[in-house]
């Protein structure tokens, strides 16, 4: 299997606590470093959950919103360029920039079985649930005539079991990444229907 280990379990500098990317930078290096159209609104679905999330479920306020935001929208940032460096780029990117630990700790642990990193902090763990599962729920909705419209679980499930589907998204990582979130998948599909279906 193919693994980007980061050699590493640490990220980012303490007292860069707090630090956050604004969205309009954040939005700039996305910009600058991926081309690719599907992957960019990949990352912004993923950005969307995240943002969601944070304020629905974890009822965080705006600047920890923001961290969950940003960690989303730029957890893929250098796949696009630099595939054989995936992750590292990124890190390194945000860490030359002072930005917080949180947000780099958790783009370094959104791929346990790659990277090396467990996830550890909610926005770990949503980051790590929310990439694979994002991207076959996606998937589905192009096959579909009305795409997110009228979507429900049970369809999403019915993709998940059918290996030949999406063959490159790991259900392996979509099981495990719900269980260290402790969360039911069923409820995970249901908020990612909900709230990536506006990001085109």
């Amino acid at each position: 299997m193919l693994t980007h280990d980061l050699g590493r379990t640490e990220f980012g500098d303490p007292a860069n606590q707090g630090n956050v990317i604004s969205l309009d930078e954040a939005n700039r290096l996305l910009d600058d470093w991926v081309k690719n159209e599907s992957l960019k609104r990949h990352m912004r679905q993923v950005a969307a959950l995240m943002k969601a999330w944070a304020r629905e479920e974890e009822k965080l306020d705006e600047t920890e919103q923001l961290k969950w935001e940003v960690a989303g929208l730029l957890h893929d940032a250098d796949w696009d360029q630099w595939p054989d460096d995936h992750c590292r780029r990124i890190i390194e990117e945000l860490e030359r920039r002072n930005i917080d630990p949180e947000i780099i700790q958790a783009i370094a642990s959104h791929g346990p079985r790659f990277f090396g990193v467990d996830p550890v902090t909610p926005m770990d763990k949503m980051l790590y649930a929310f990439d694979e599962l994002s991207g076959i729920i996606h998937a589905y909705s192009l096959m579909r005539p009305t795409g997110y419209e009228g979507m429900d679980v049970k369809g999403v499930r019915k993709r998940l079991k059918d290996k030949a589907f999406a063959a490159q998204v790991s259900r392996e990582d979509i099981a495990d990444a719900a269980q260290r979130a402790g969360r039911e998948l069923d409820e995970l599909i249901a908020f990612a229907i909900q709230h990536q279906s506006a990001i085109n």
